[in-house]
C-alpha cells in the first residue's frame, strides 16, 4: 500500500523478483551508511532511525521513520545509502529489489508518480526535522520532539526513546534530555504512562507548540 496502491494487475505481472517480509528486533541495523543498496524498505511496523556520522566522529540521528514512510530512496539514484538505519524497536519492513523498482519505474507512470511523490515527502521532512527540532530552546526542542512522536491513531499519547538517542537527535547532552522532560512533567503538559519512560501523554499540547 505504501508503494503499489495504484499499480494494476498488468504491473504487478511484471514483478519477477520476490519481496522480502522482514523483522529487525530492536538496535539491530537495516543496512550501513555508504553501503551498496540492494533494495529499498517500506515500512510496516515500528521506528527507524537514519544516522550519519560527523566529519570529527560523532553520530547524529537525522530522523525517524514511521509506518508508511519509505527508507533508502536515495539508493534509487546513487546505489548506496546515505545513512545507517537502525530499528529503534522491533520493526517490521518489506524490501523491495532495486531492479523491481527500476523495471516499474520505467514501464509504469503511476509507479514512477508515486515515488516522486514519497522521494518529494522525505525531503519535506528531512527539512522540517532540522528546522523543528535542532533549532530554540532546550525545552522547545523536547516539547517539539514530544509534538512530532505523537501516536497517528491516538494523538493524544507520545512516543520518546533512549534519551541519548534524543540528545543525538536535539543536538543536546543527554542530561539535558533528561532535566527538560522532568520540567514538562513537573509543569503538567506530559504525563509518563510507563515505568521505562517511553510513553506519555500530552496533557497539553496547546501550551507545548506555545513553548
Amino acid at each position: 500500500m505504501v508503494l503499489f496502491a495504484d499499480l494494476n494487475e498488468q504491473d504487478f505481472s511484471q514483478i519477477h523478483t520476490p519481496i522480502d517480509d522482514l523483522v529487525f528486533p530492536a538496535d539491530v541495523m537495516l543496512y550501513a551508511e555508504g553501503e551498496q543498496a540492494l533494495g529499498i524498505f517500506t515500512l510496516r511496523k515500528g521506528m527507524v532511525k537514519l544516522v550519519r556520522s560527523t566529519a570529527d566522529g560523532r553520530e547524529r540521528i537525522v530522523r525517524v521513520l514511521r509506518p508508511g514512510d519509505v527508507i533508502g530512496l536515495e539508493a534509487l539514484a546513487t546505489a548506496h545509502y546515505d545513512s545507517e538505519a537502525v530499528a529503534m524497536v522491533e520493526t517490521s519492513v518489506c524490501r523491495i529489489p532495486l531492479s523491481v523498482l527500476h523495471h516499474l519505474s520505467a514501464n509504469s507512470p503511476r509507479l514512477h508518480l508515486r515515488l516522486m511523490q514519497k522521494w518529494q515527502q522525505a525531503l519535506k521532512d528531512a527539512d522540517d526535522w532540522l528546522a523543528e527540532l535542532n533549532f530554540g530552546t532546550a525545552r522547545q526542542r523536547v516539547a517539539g520532539l514530544a509534538l512530532k512522536m505523537r501516536d497517528t491513531e491516538q494523538p493524544q499519547f507520545t512516543s520518546f526513546f533512549a534519551r541519548d538517542d534524543m540528545g543525538a537527535m536535539l543536538d543536546l547532552k543527554l542530561e539535558t534530555v533528561s532535566r527538560e522532560i522532568s520540567a514538562l512533567v513537573r509543569d503538567g503538559l506530559i504525563k509518563p504512562q510507563d515505568k521505562t519512560g517511553r510513553r506519555y501523554v500530552i496533557v497539553d499540547a496547546q501550551r507545548l507548540m506555545a513553548l
